[in-house]
């Protein structure tokens, strides 16, 4: 069926404005990110899309190294926020993916589990604010609080109906027929899942981590109720970043955006090739 020429002049006129909202964020962030104080303070016909004269004030500034006078000394830099996302994250996302996994597939081939299904997406039915409080009481007694491993745990349980869900879904739309000749050939069931089926399901692995990743990185609500001073992430440092000389901080807030936004698209160029194949798995299944 042919398209009119207005037909195509509006999909592309929605593709282009798509475009515009989703990347102008996006610009707006980087530049502001390398403006000095006076323009990212600047409003009305001062105001400009991008730096009149670049700097990295910003980036030194969370860093400990402040170029202007005009901004305070921060009393804690940006570096063991950073690592400290970096930590509770990847090690969340590890604990997540490999108790999901491990339960999706006993699920999926053998039925094991009974109600584990309802009792993983139960964990996502409550509240937020309802689980955290009763999660508060039991991390101070086990002092956890204000720990990278305490926020770690927290992060794995709370993502793994994600990781359950998303692993199961590909357990099922993976053929059965190649594990039942390697048993039949005398694999045992654990070689076959090692040796067999999981390097098969490297793509849905993946795109699983990184989508699991993702939600740990981004968290705001859990590390501001369990973590206090000495181990906080990224969004919660960001949000603590204002001055009552200057006001809120955009260009110091830009420059953390702009480093918190390497690690996610850092993994999905690494694994890139995996990506639109992890996600598209089983989609051609009749």
């Amino acid at each position: 069926m042919r398209r009119s020429p207005a037909f195509e002049a509006f999909r592309y006129a929605a593709i282009l404005l798509a475009c515009a909202i989703t990347l102008v964020p996006i610009l707006w962030m980087v530049s502001m990110a390398f403006k000095p104080i006076a323009e990212w303070q600047a409003t009305g016909a001062d105001l400009t899309w991008f730096p009149k004269e670049p700097t990295l004030d910003n980036f030194r500034y969370i860093f400990g190294e402040s170029g202007s006078n005009l901004i305070v000394a921060l009393d804690r830099t940006a570096a063991k926020p950073i690592l400290s996302s970096l930590l509770s994250a990847s090690l969340g996302t590890l604990i997540a993916m490999a108790a999901g996994t491990s339960a999706a597939y006993g699920l999926s081939r053998f039925g094991a589990g009974g109600n584990l299904p309802l009792a993983l997406i139960q964990l996502r039915l409550f509240p937020p604010m309802a689980v955290m409080i009763p999660v508060m009481m039991m991390w101070s007694f086990l002092n956890l609080m204000d720990t990278w491993w305490g926020l770690a745990l927290i992060y794995g349980i709370v993502t793994l109906p994600f990781a359950f869900w998303l692993m199961k879904t590909f357990f099922d739309d993976m053929p059965r027929e190649i594990e039942e000749a390697a048993l039949v050939e005398g694999c045992s069931r654990g070689r076959v899942f090692w040796r067999i089926t999981l390097p098969m399901m490297r793509a849905p692995l993946a795109s699983a981590a990184l989508f699991v990743f993702i939600l740990n990185w981004s968290d705001y609500l859990i590390a501001l109720l369990l973590t206090t001073r000495e181990w906080v992430t990224i969004p919660v440092y960001m949000a603590s970043l204002s001055s009552s000389m200057t006001g809120q901080l955009y260009g110091a807030k830009a420059a953390l955006g702009l480093i918190a936004a390497v690690p996610p698209v850092f993994l999905g160029i690494m694994i890139q090739r995996h990506l639109v194949r992890g996600l598209t798995f089983g989609a051609l299944k009749q």
